[in-house]
């Protein structure tokens, strides 16, 4: 029997390590969901203007939702780190609040005074700004999220495209979008915590607490943070002994499905 001589096992052994990195790079987000344990999700918001925040937002253990801001200078690039690290990538849709914000929204905002076309067309581009979509949230909107008018055209315009997931971040308690999002078909969800409206690391650590209790009352909650210093330090913390506490971090996309199983679990109960 004839030997493969040298330099062909050296080929022979880099095409299969080239075969194994294409195999984990298809792996999907985060670890296999365990049933019967509690789980959280996390998204972090305004991404995409600051390189060196939103790097460490990146490098976070886990599943960690990257919400970034459309035509931030850092945008495209670390939305693209983002996605190479197996986190899902949000757009993080600028719409007009009912106080005048307290700084600029930048571009792509969406306003009520805006006709239909002006409305969709502003977001194909804030869309077409952020690569490697899974979904989006909204940035501000306290007054845009309570009219069910100009929610009906921003579900209409994702239900359309048909591959994207909806997060109300729930900035006002008057809020219509979660509504709409069902009524058009859209799988969505909407926050439970707010982790750093007080950003010192204490504060941070004792909402991740209550969102952690939240999820063990509850099977899911869903937090929402910033790229600020204390919220970065208390993740990187947190989220290394989570396993240890007995709950996961999952992608956003996974806790949709997760609720809306649960959803139908309880109207299947009712039903019988």
């Amino acid at each position: 029997m004839r030997l493969i001589p040298a330099t062909w096992q050296l080929l022979f052994v880099l095409w299969l390590g080239c075969c194994t990195l294409a195999v984990s790079a298809a792996e999907p987000l985060g670890k296999p969901y365990k049933k019967h344990r509690p789980a959280i999700a996390l998204i972090i918001d305004d991404l995409g203007n600051r390189h060196d925040a939103g790097k460490r937002v990146v490098s976070l253990p886990g599943p960690v939702a990257c919400a970034f801001l459309p035509y931030g200078p850092y945008t495209d690039f670390l939305a693209r780190q983002a996605h190479a690290h197996n986190k899902e990538v949000l757009l993080h849709l600028p719409m007009q609040a009912v106080e005048p914000a307290p700084v600029m929204l930048g571009q792509g905002v969406l306003t009520l005074d805006m006709t239909e076309q002006q409305f969709r067309a502003t977001l194909d581009y804030d869309i077409a700004a952020v690569p490697h979509l899974s979904g989006l949230n909204n940035h501000m909107g306290s007054l845009l999220t309570r009219h069910p008018g100009t929610m009906a055209w921003l579900m209409d315009a994702i239900a359309q495209r048909g591959d994207l997931f909806f997060v109300d971040s729930r900035t006002t308690s008057a809020t219509v979008a979660e509504q709409l999002a069902v009524e058009y078909g859209i799988p969505n969800t909407s926050r439970n915590v707010f982790l750093d409206n007080e950003p010192n690391p204490a504060a941070v650590r004792a909402q991740f607490r209550k969102l952690v209790a939240m999820a063990r009352r509850n099977g899911t909650a869903l937090g929402i943070g910033h790229p600020y210093p204390g919220t970065l330090e208390v993740l990187a913390d947190e989220l290394r002994r989570l396993e240890q506490q007995g709950v996961q971090l999952i992608p956003v996309s996974q806790l949709i499905e997760l609720q809306k199983q649960g959803r139908s679990s309880w109207q299947a109960s009712l039903s019988r």
